[in-house]
């Protein structure tokens, strides 16, 4: 299974709401605990970034503080309990890109991206890396696997994070520039999808990096491409897609953290302080890269604006890839 879980410490925010029948805001007493939602199985990179940030915003809000993974159905069965959940400060989401790609890649949302909730911030960003192992087809490297999957297409599948996210919509992309014919296997989250390939159920893994890092740093998978400008500084033996030749295989996984629609604007002012307090540190910032994350955040209008782009953006690429959409 995946190393490093209990290595990660835990995330997730902290804030002070008393809803009235106004929802007025005020210090909540200590009692209140604040869940933060992963709609992903554990190990991934949401899980991973909430698991670090969870303890520095349960110092500085002074409440309790857990995170719950919600994983299914690509992320939407979490995301939908925060869509329905009361907007008193107490139930929040931390999701990834999966959150921007669903309205272009499902037929019915069972929920707005737009009208239900309300922006917290821009988290940290993860790198997207495909990895191999020796246990399945001996592929070593890209120019390899392009070979292979022009060889005999239909016999090679990869792992997904589950449809829908960046790493998939990735593998999408390759496929597109280099005619490479390999199939999707999607799981409910980059654990599972990356103990798929260590199990040798795959040949093919496409995840974010925080899920996958700590077991290519250890070789027992090998990473063979990253989508960063750069080589990852933990990682120097891992080409880039931009390096092999092909630059336009750079989407990363974003992370949004977001409330549910009508939470009182104090409420999403605390704790958008909160996490850009804590993200702005250097230790913080040295733990996310030691762990795959690009240290980056922004507040509530910036993540607004974000995911206005990101859907239009998604919903243009999935037209273009021909991905049919999912009943």
């Amino acid at each position: 299974m995946l190393c490093r879980r209990g290595a990660v410490a835990a995330l997730v925010l902290a804030l002070v709401c008393v809803a009235t029948g106004r929802a007025t805001w005020a210090q909540s007493s200590s009692k209140d605990v604040i869940r933060v939602i992963i709609p992903f199985a554990p190990a991934g990179s949401a899980d991973v970034l909430a698991r670090v940030l969870q303890p520095s915003l349960q110092d500085v809000l002074k409440q309790t503080v857990i995170v719950e993974n919600r994983a299914g159905a690509a992320s939407n069965i979490g995301t939908s309990e925060v869509a329905r959940a009361r907007p008193d400060g107490l139930t929040l989401l931390i999701t990834t890109s999966a959150f921007v790609v669903n309205p272009g890649l499902y037929k019915n949302v069972p929920y707005d991206v737009a009208k239900d909730f309300a922006p917290i911030g821009l988290l940290p960003v993860a790198p997207n890396v495909f990895a191999v192992t020796p246990k399945q087809g001996g592929i070593d490297s890209v120019p390899d696997l392009i070979a292979r999957a022009k060889a005999e297409p239909q016999k090679y599948n990869y792992s997904s994070p589950g449809n829908g996210t960046a790493p998939q919509l990735v593998m999408e992309l390759f496929k597109l520039e280099t005619g490479a014919e390999i199939t999707n296997i999607p799981y409910n989250g980059g654990g599972p999808a990356t103990a798929a390939l260590m199990g040798g159920t795959v040949d093919v893994l496409s995840t974010a990096l925080p899920g996958a890092q700590g077991q290519i740093r250890a070789g027992s998978m090998k990473g063979i491409a990253l989508t960063t400008e750069e080589r990852w500084p933990t990682l120097p033996e891992v080409p880039t897609f931009k390096e092999l030749g092909y630059p336009d295989i750079n989407l990363n996984t974003e992370h949004f953290f977001l409330a549910p629609a009508g939470t009182p604007p104090a409420v999403i002012e605390r704790l958008s302080k909160a996490v850009l307090a804590i993200l702005a540190r250097d230790d913080v910032k040295k733990q996310l890269v030691e762990l795959g994350l690009l240290p980056v955040a922004e507040g509530p209008e910036a993540a607004k604006e974000r995911i206005a782009k990101d859907v239009a953006f998604y919903k243009d690429l999935i037209a273009k890839a021909k991905i049919p959409q999912i009943q």
